[in-house]
């Protein structure tokens, strides 16, 4: 990603360098806790909630080229169970390592006279802006790539019953008789027939049985 606008130093995501300095090898350890940032996750289906408390440790390290950031964010994410639609609730624990590189550098760290000249290499590199470095495109990819596109309750979820949408999990033996098609009508028709009309059918049903008799 090329160099963007200004970065906030008071944004919790974005880190200050300049204590760092340039000396490869130089090492720099963060331990932070911010706030979570708006649609954090897979939206839709599990994610961190906004303003949640999210864990960060940072390991920056100076290289030729830049500042190497490896770092481990930890967070609660929820969600719903894809099979019976419950609350789910995830400790997430997400790794990243990402290098940032200095603009007026190129990828062996030599200085270049005018830097973001070659556009391509540009547009999937990450950069140090004034000393500052971006952590939100880490995190945000980082998360994506810890969350389960899936999440459910429990591994043997058994789900809800197809016909009523009962949780299964509650009850076990839950379940419905089967119903022939071919009587469901007859049934119906049945149902609806009042006990007159019943006791003629029954009274006609009763004398073909006699004629066959004979």
């Amino acid at each position: 990603m090329a160099p963007n606008a200004r970065l906030d130093h008071r944004n919790p995501l974005v880190i200050d360098t300049h204590e760092l300095g340039r000396r490869p090898g130089a090492l720099q350890r963060l331990t932070r806790e911010i706030d979570a940032p708006r649609d954090l996750g897979i939206q839709g289906v599990i994610g961190v909630p906004e303003g949640s408390p999210v864990e960060l440790d940072l390991r920056l390290e100076s290289v030729m080229e830049g500042v190497l950031v490896t770092g481990t964010a930890r967070a609660t994410a929820e969600g719903e169970c894809v099979r019976c639609l419950e609350p789910v609730g995830l400790e997430l624990e997400a790794d990243f390592q990402e290098m940032f590189s200095y603009p007026d550098a190129d990828d062996r760290g030599r200085v270049i006279a005018e830097p973001g000249d070659d556009a391509e290499d540009d547009e999937d590199r990450l950069f140090i802006e004034d000393g500052l470095i971006d952590l939100e495109p880490l995190l945000r990819d980082a998360v994506v790539l810890a969350l389960p596109m899936q999440p459910v309750c429990q591994d043997d979820c058994p789900g809800l019953c197809s016909e009523c949408g009962a949780r299964l999990a509650d009850d076990p033996d839950h379940h419905h008789d089967a119903v022939d098609i071919r009587w469901a009508a007859l049934q119906g028709l049945a149902d609806t027939m009042t006990d007159g009309e019943k006791d003629e059918m029954s009274g006609a049903e009763a004398g073909v049985d006699e004629k066959q008799e004979k």
